[in-house]
């Protein structure tokens, strides 16, 4: 039995009917993971940190409560609700972003922190699924009214948002961002020259990136010579990770990489998964991921709401690029890019972030008379 009738006429009786239940417990399951992989691999860290043993646990069980709670709340969200609290958000954690490289900590040579009220956070986080809602709205506008200022304004959209990350530097999240930008325009229809257009001019950003980033310039290199750089010490110990998990695993609380990586509990906490549990659970939490992707783009695909299918699927590519993206330099397929694993990976603006972005992905893709009605 439900909590709800499918008579109840109330706001949660007729979220919970229209919601996508199943995306809801995918992600759901993922965050229930990440409480048992943050208690596996973060206690060794905040021991050599001369933390209490269970300080980035705990600190991790205080974030979930909030982030469940904001993205419950913001699935219950209208399109236009979505749209507007989204455009709200670019402005004021664009303002914050451009703030970081003035005001903000330097940390590890880049400064993405704020301290606001005694709590610090990312602003860039909760920049990105921001951006792309407001994307979303300008790239559908243009769509919709091809001589209006759309199309122009998604251009000096996408600039002030990468040049903002860039000042800080986070050159991986421009990245992203960027990539979310093209598939937006890449769903609505482009010719196949401006394409190639796009492509080589990302091609040439990373190049330029390279040659006018230290850090991007020595993770490359680390990656094409791991044995050069601290960055190849974690891979090659997160390799070995895998290897001595086979497919079972060595049990919970067995695994040994947790004690000499540096980062074990965010970027490479993959690593621990795989020696604890075996690479049958991280294919397991790959089909998790994957599923919430492909799913909510089935879902978004059924609107016939541009703004609704864009921004959807705009969220959508940010967390299962994310996900990729962490998992692919854990396991040496990409240089390594600081990025978190979504609801794994220790971190609270990132964790309640995500959760929001997940949100509002779930409002646009609730079943709605009309399939895409702003309703």
């Amino acid at each position: 039995m439900t909590a709800f009738s499918r008579t109840d006429t109330s706001l949660l009786g007729r979220w919970w009917w229209t919601v996508d239940r199943w995306s809801l417990g995918a992600l759901m399951a993922i965050v229930l993971l990440g409480i048992v992989m943050t208690l596996a691999a973060s206690p060794a860290v905040a021991e050599r940190l001369n933390l209490d043993t269970f300080y980035f646990a705990r600190r991790q069980l205080g974030f979930l409560p909030m982030a469940v709670a904001a993205m419950v709340f913001a699935s219950l969200l209208s399109p236009i609700g979505v749209r507007r609290i989204g455009i709200a958000m670019f402005v004021v954690f664009f303002g914050l972003t451009l703030a970081t490289p003035f005001v903000g900590p330097e940390i590890k040579g880049a400064t993405r922190w704020l301290h606001l009220g005694g709590v610090s956070i990312q602003p860039s986080e909760f920049l990105k699924p921001a951006f792309a809602v407001a994307a979303a709205w300008l790239i559908a506008a243009g769509r919709l009214q091809p001589s209006g200022p759309g199309y122009p304004l998604a251009v000096v959209l996408l600039a002030l948002t990468v040049g903002a990350l860039l000042l800080q530097p986070d050159v991986g999240m421009a990245l992203m961002v960027t990539a979310v930008w093209m598939t937006q325009l890449f769903l609505i229809g482009l010719p196949v020259l401006v394409v190639v257009i796009l492509v080589g001019l990302v091609a040439a950003g990373g190049v330029g990136a390279y040659y006018s980033f230290g850090h991007v310039r020595a993770r490359v290199d680390n990656f094409l010579d791991p044995a050069s750089g601290s960055d190849g010490y974690q891979v090659a110990r997160s390799l070995e990770a895998f290897r001595s998990g086979g497919l079972l695993g060595r049990g919970p609380g067995e695994g040994r990489v947790k004690e000499v990586l540096p980062d074990a509990h965010s970027d490479f906490i993959l690593a621990v998964v795989g020696e604890e549990f075996g690479i049958i659970a991280c294919m397991l939490l790959i089909g998790l991921f994957a599923f919430v992707v492909v799913r909510g783009l089935g879902r978004s695909l059924r609107h016939d709401n541009l703004f609704v299918v864009l921004a959807a699927a705009g969220l959508l590519v940010q967390f299962g690029l994310q996900a990729l993206v962490n998992m692919a330099s854990t396991v040496h397929l990409i240089p390594p890019k600081g990025i978190t694993l979504p609801f794994i990976s220790y971190g609270g603006s990132s964790t309640i972030a995500l959760a929001w972005a997940m949100g509002m992905m779930l409002a646009l893709t609730r079943d709605r008379a009309g399939s895409g009605g702003e309703r």
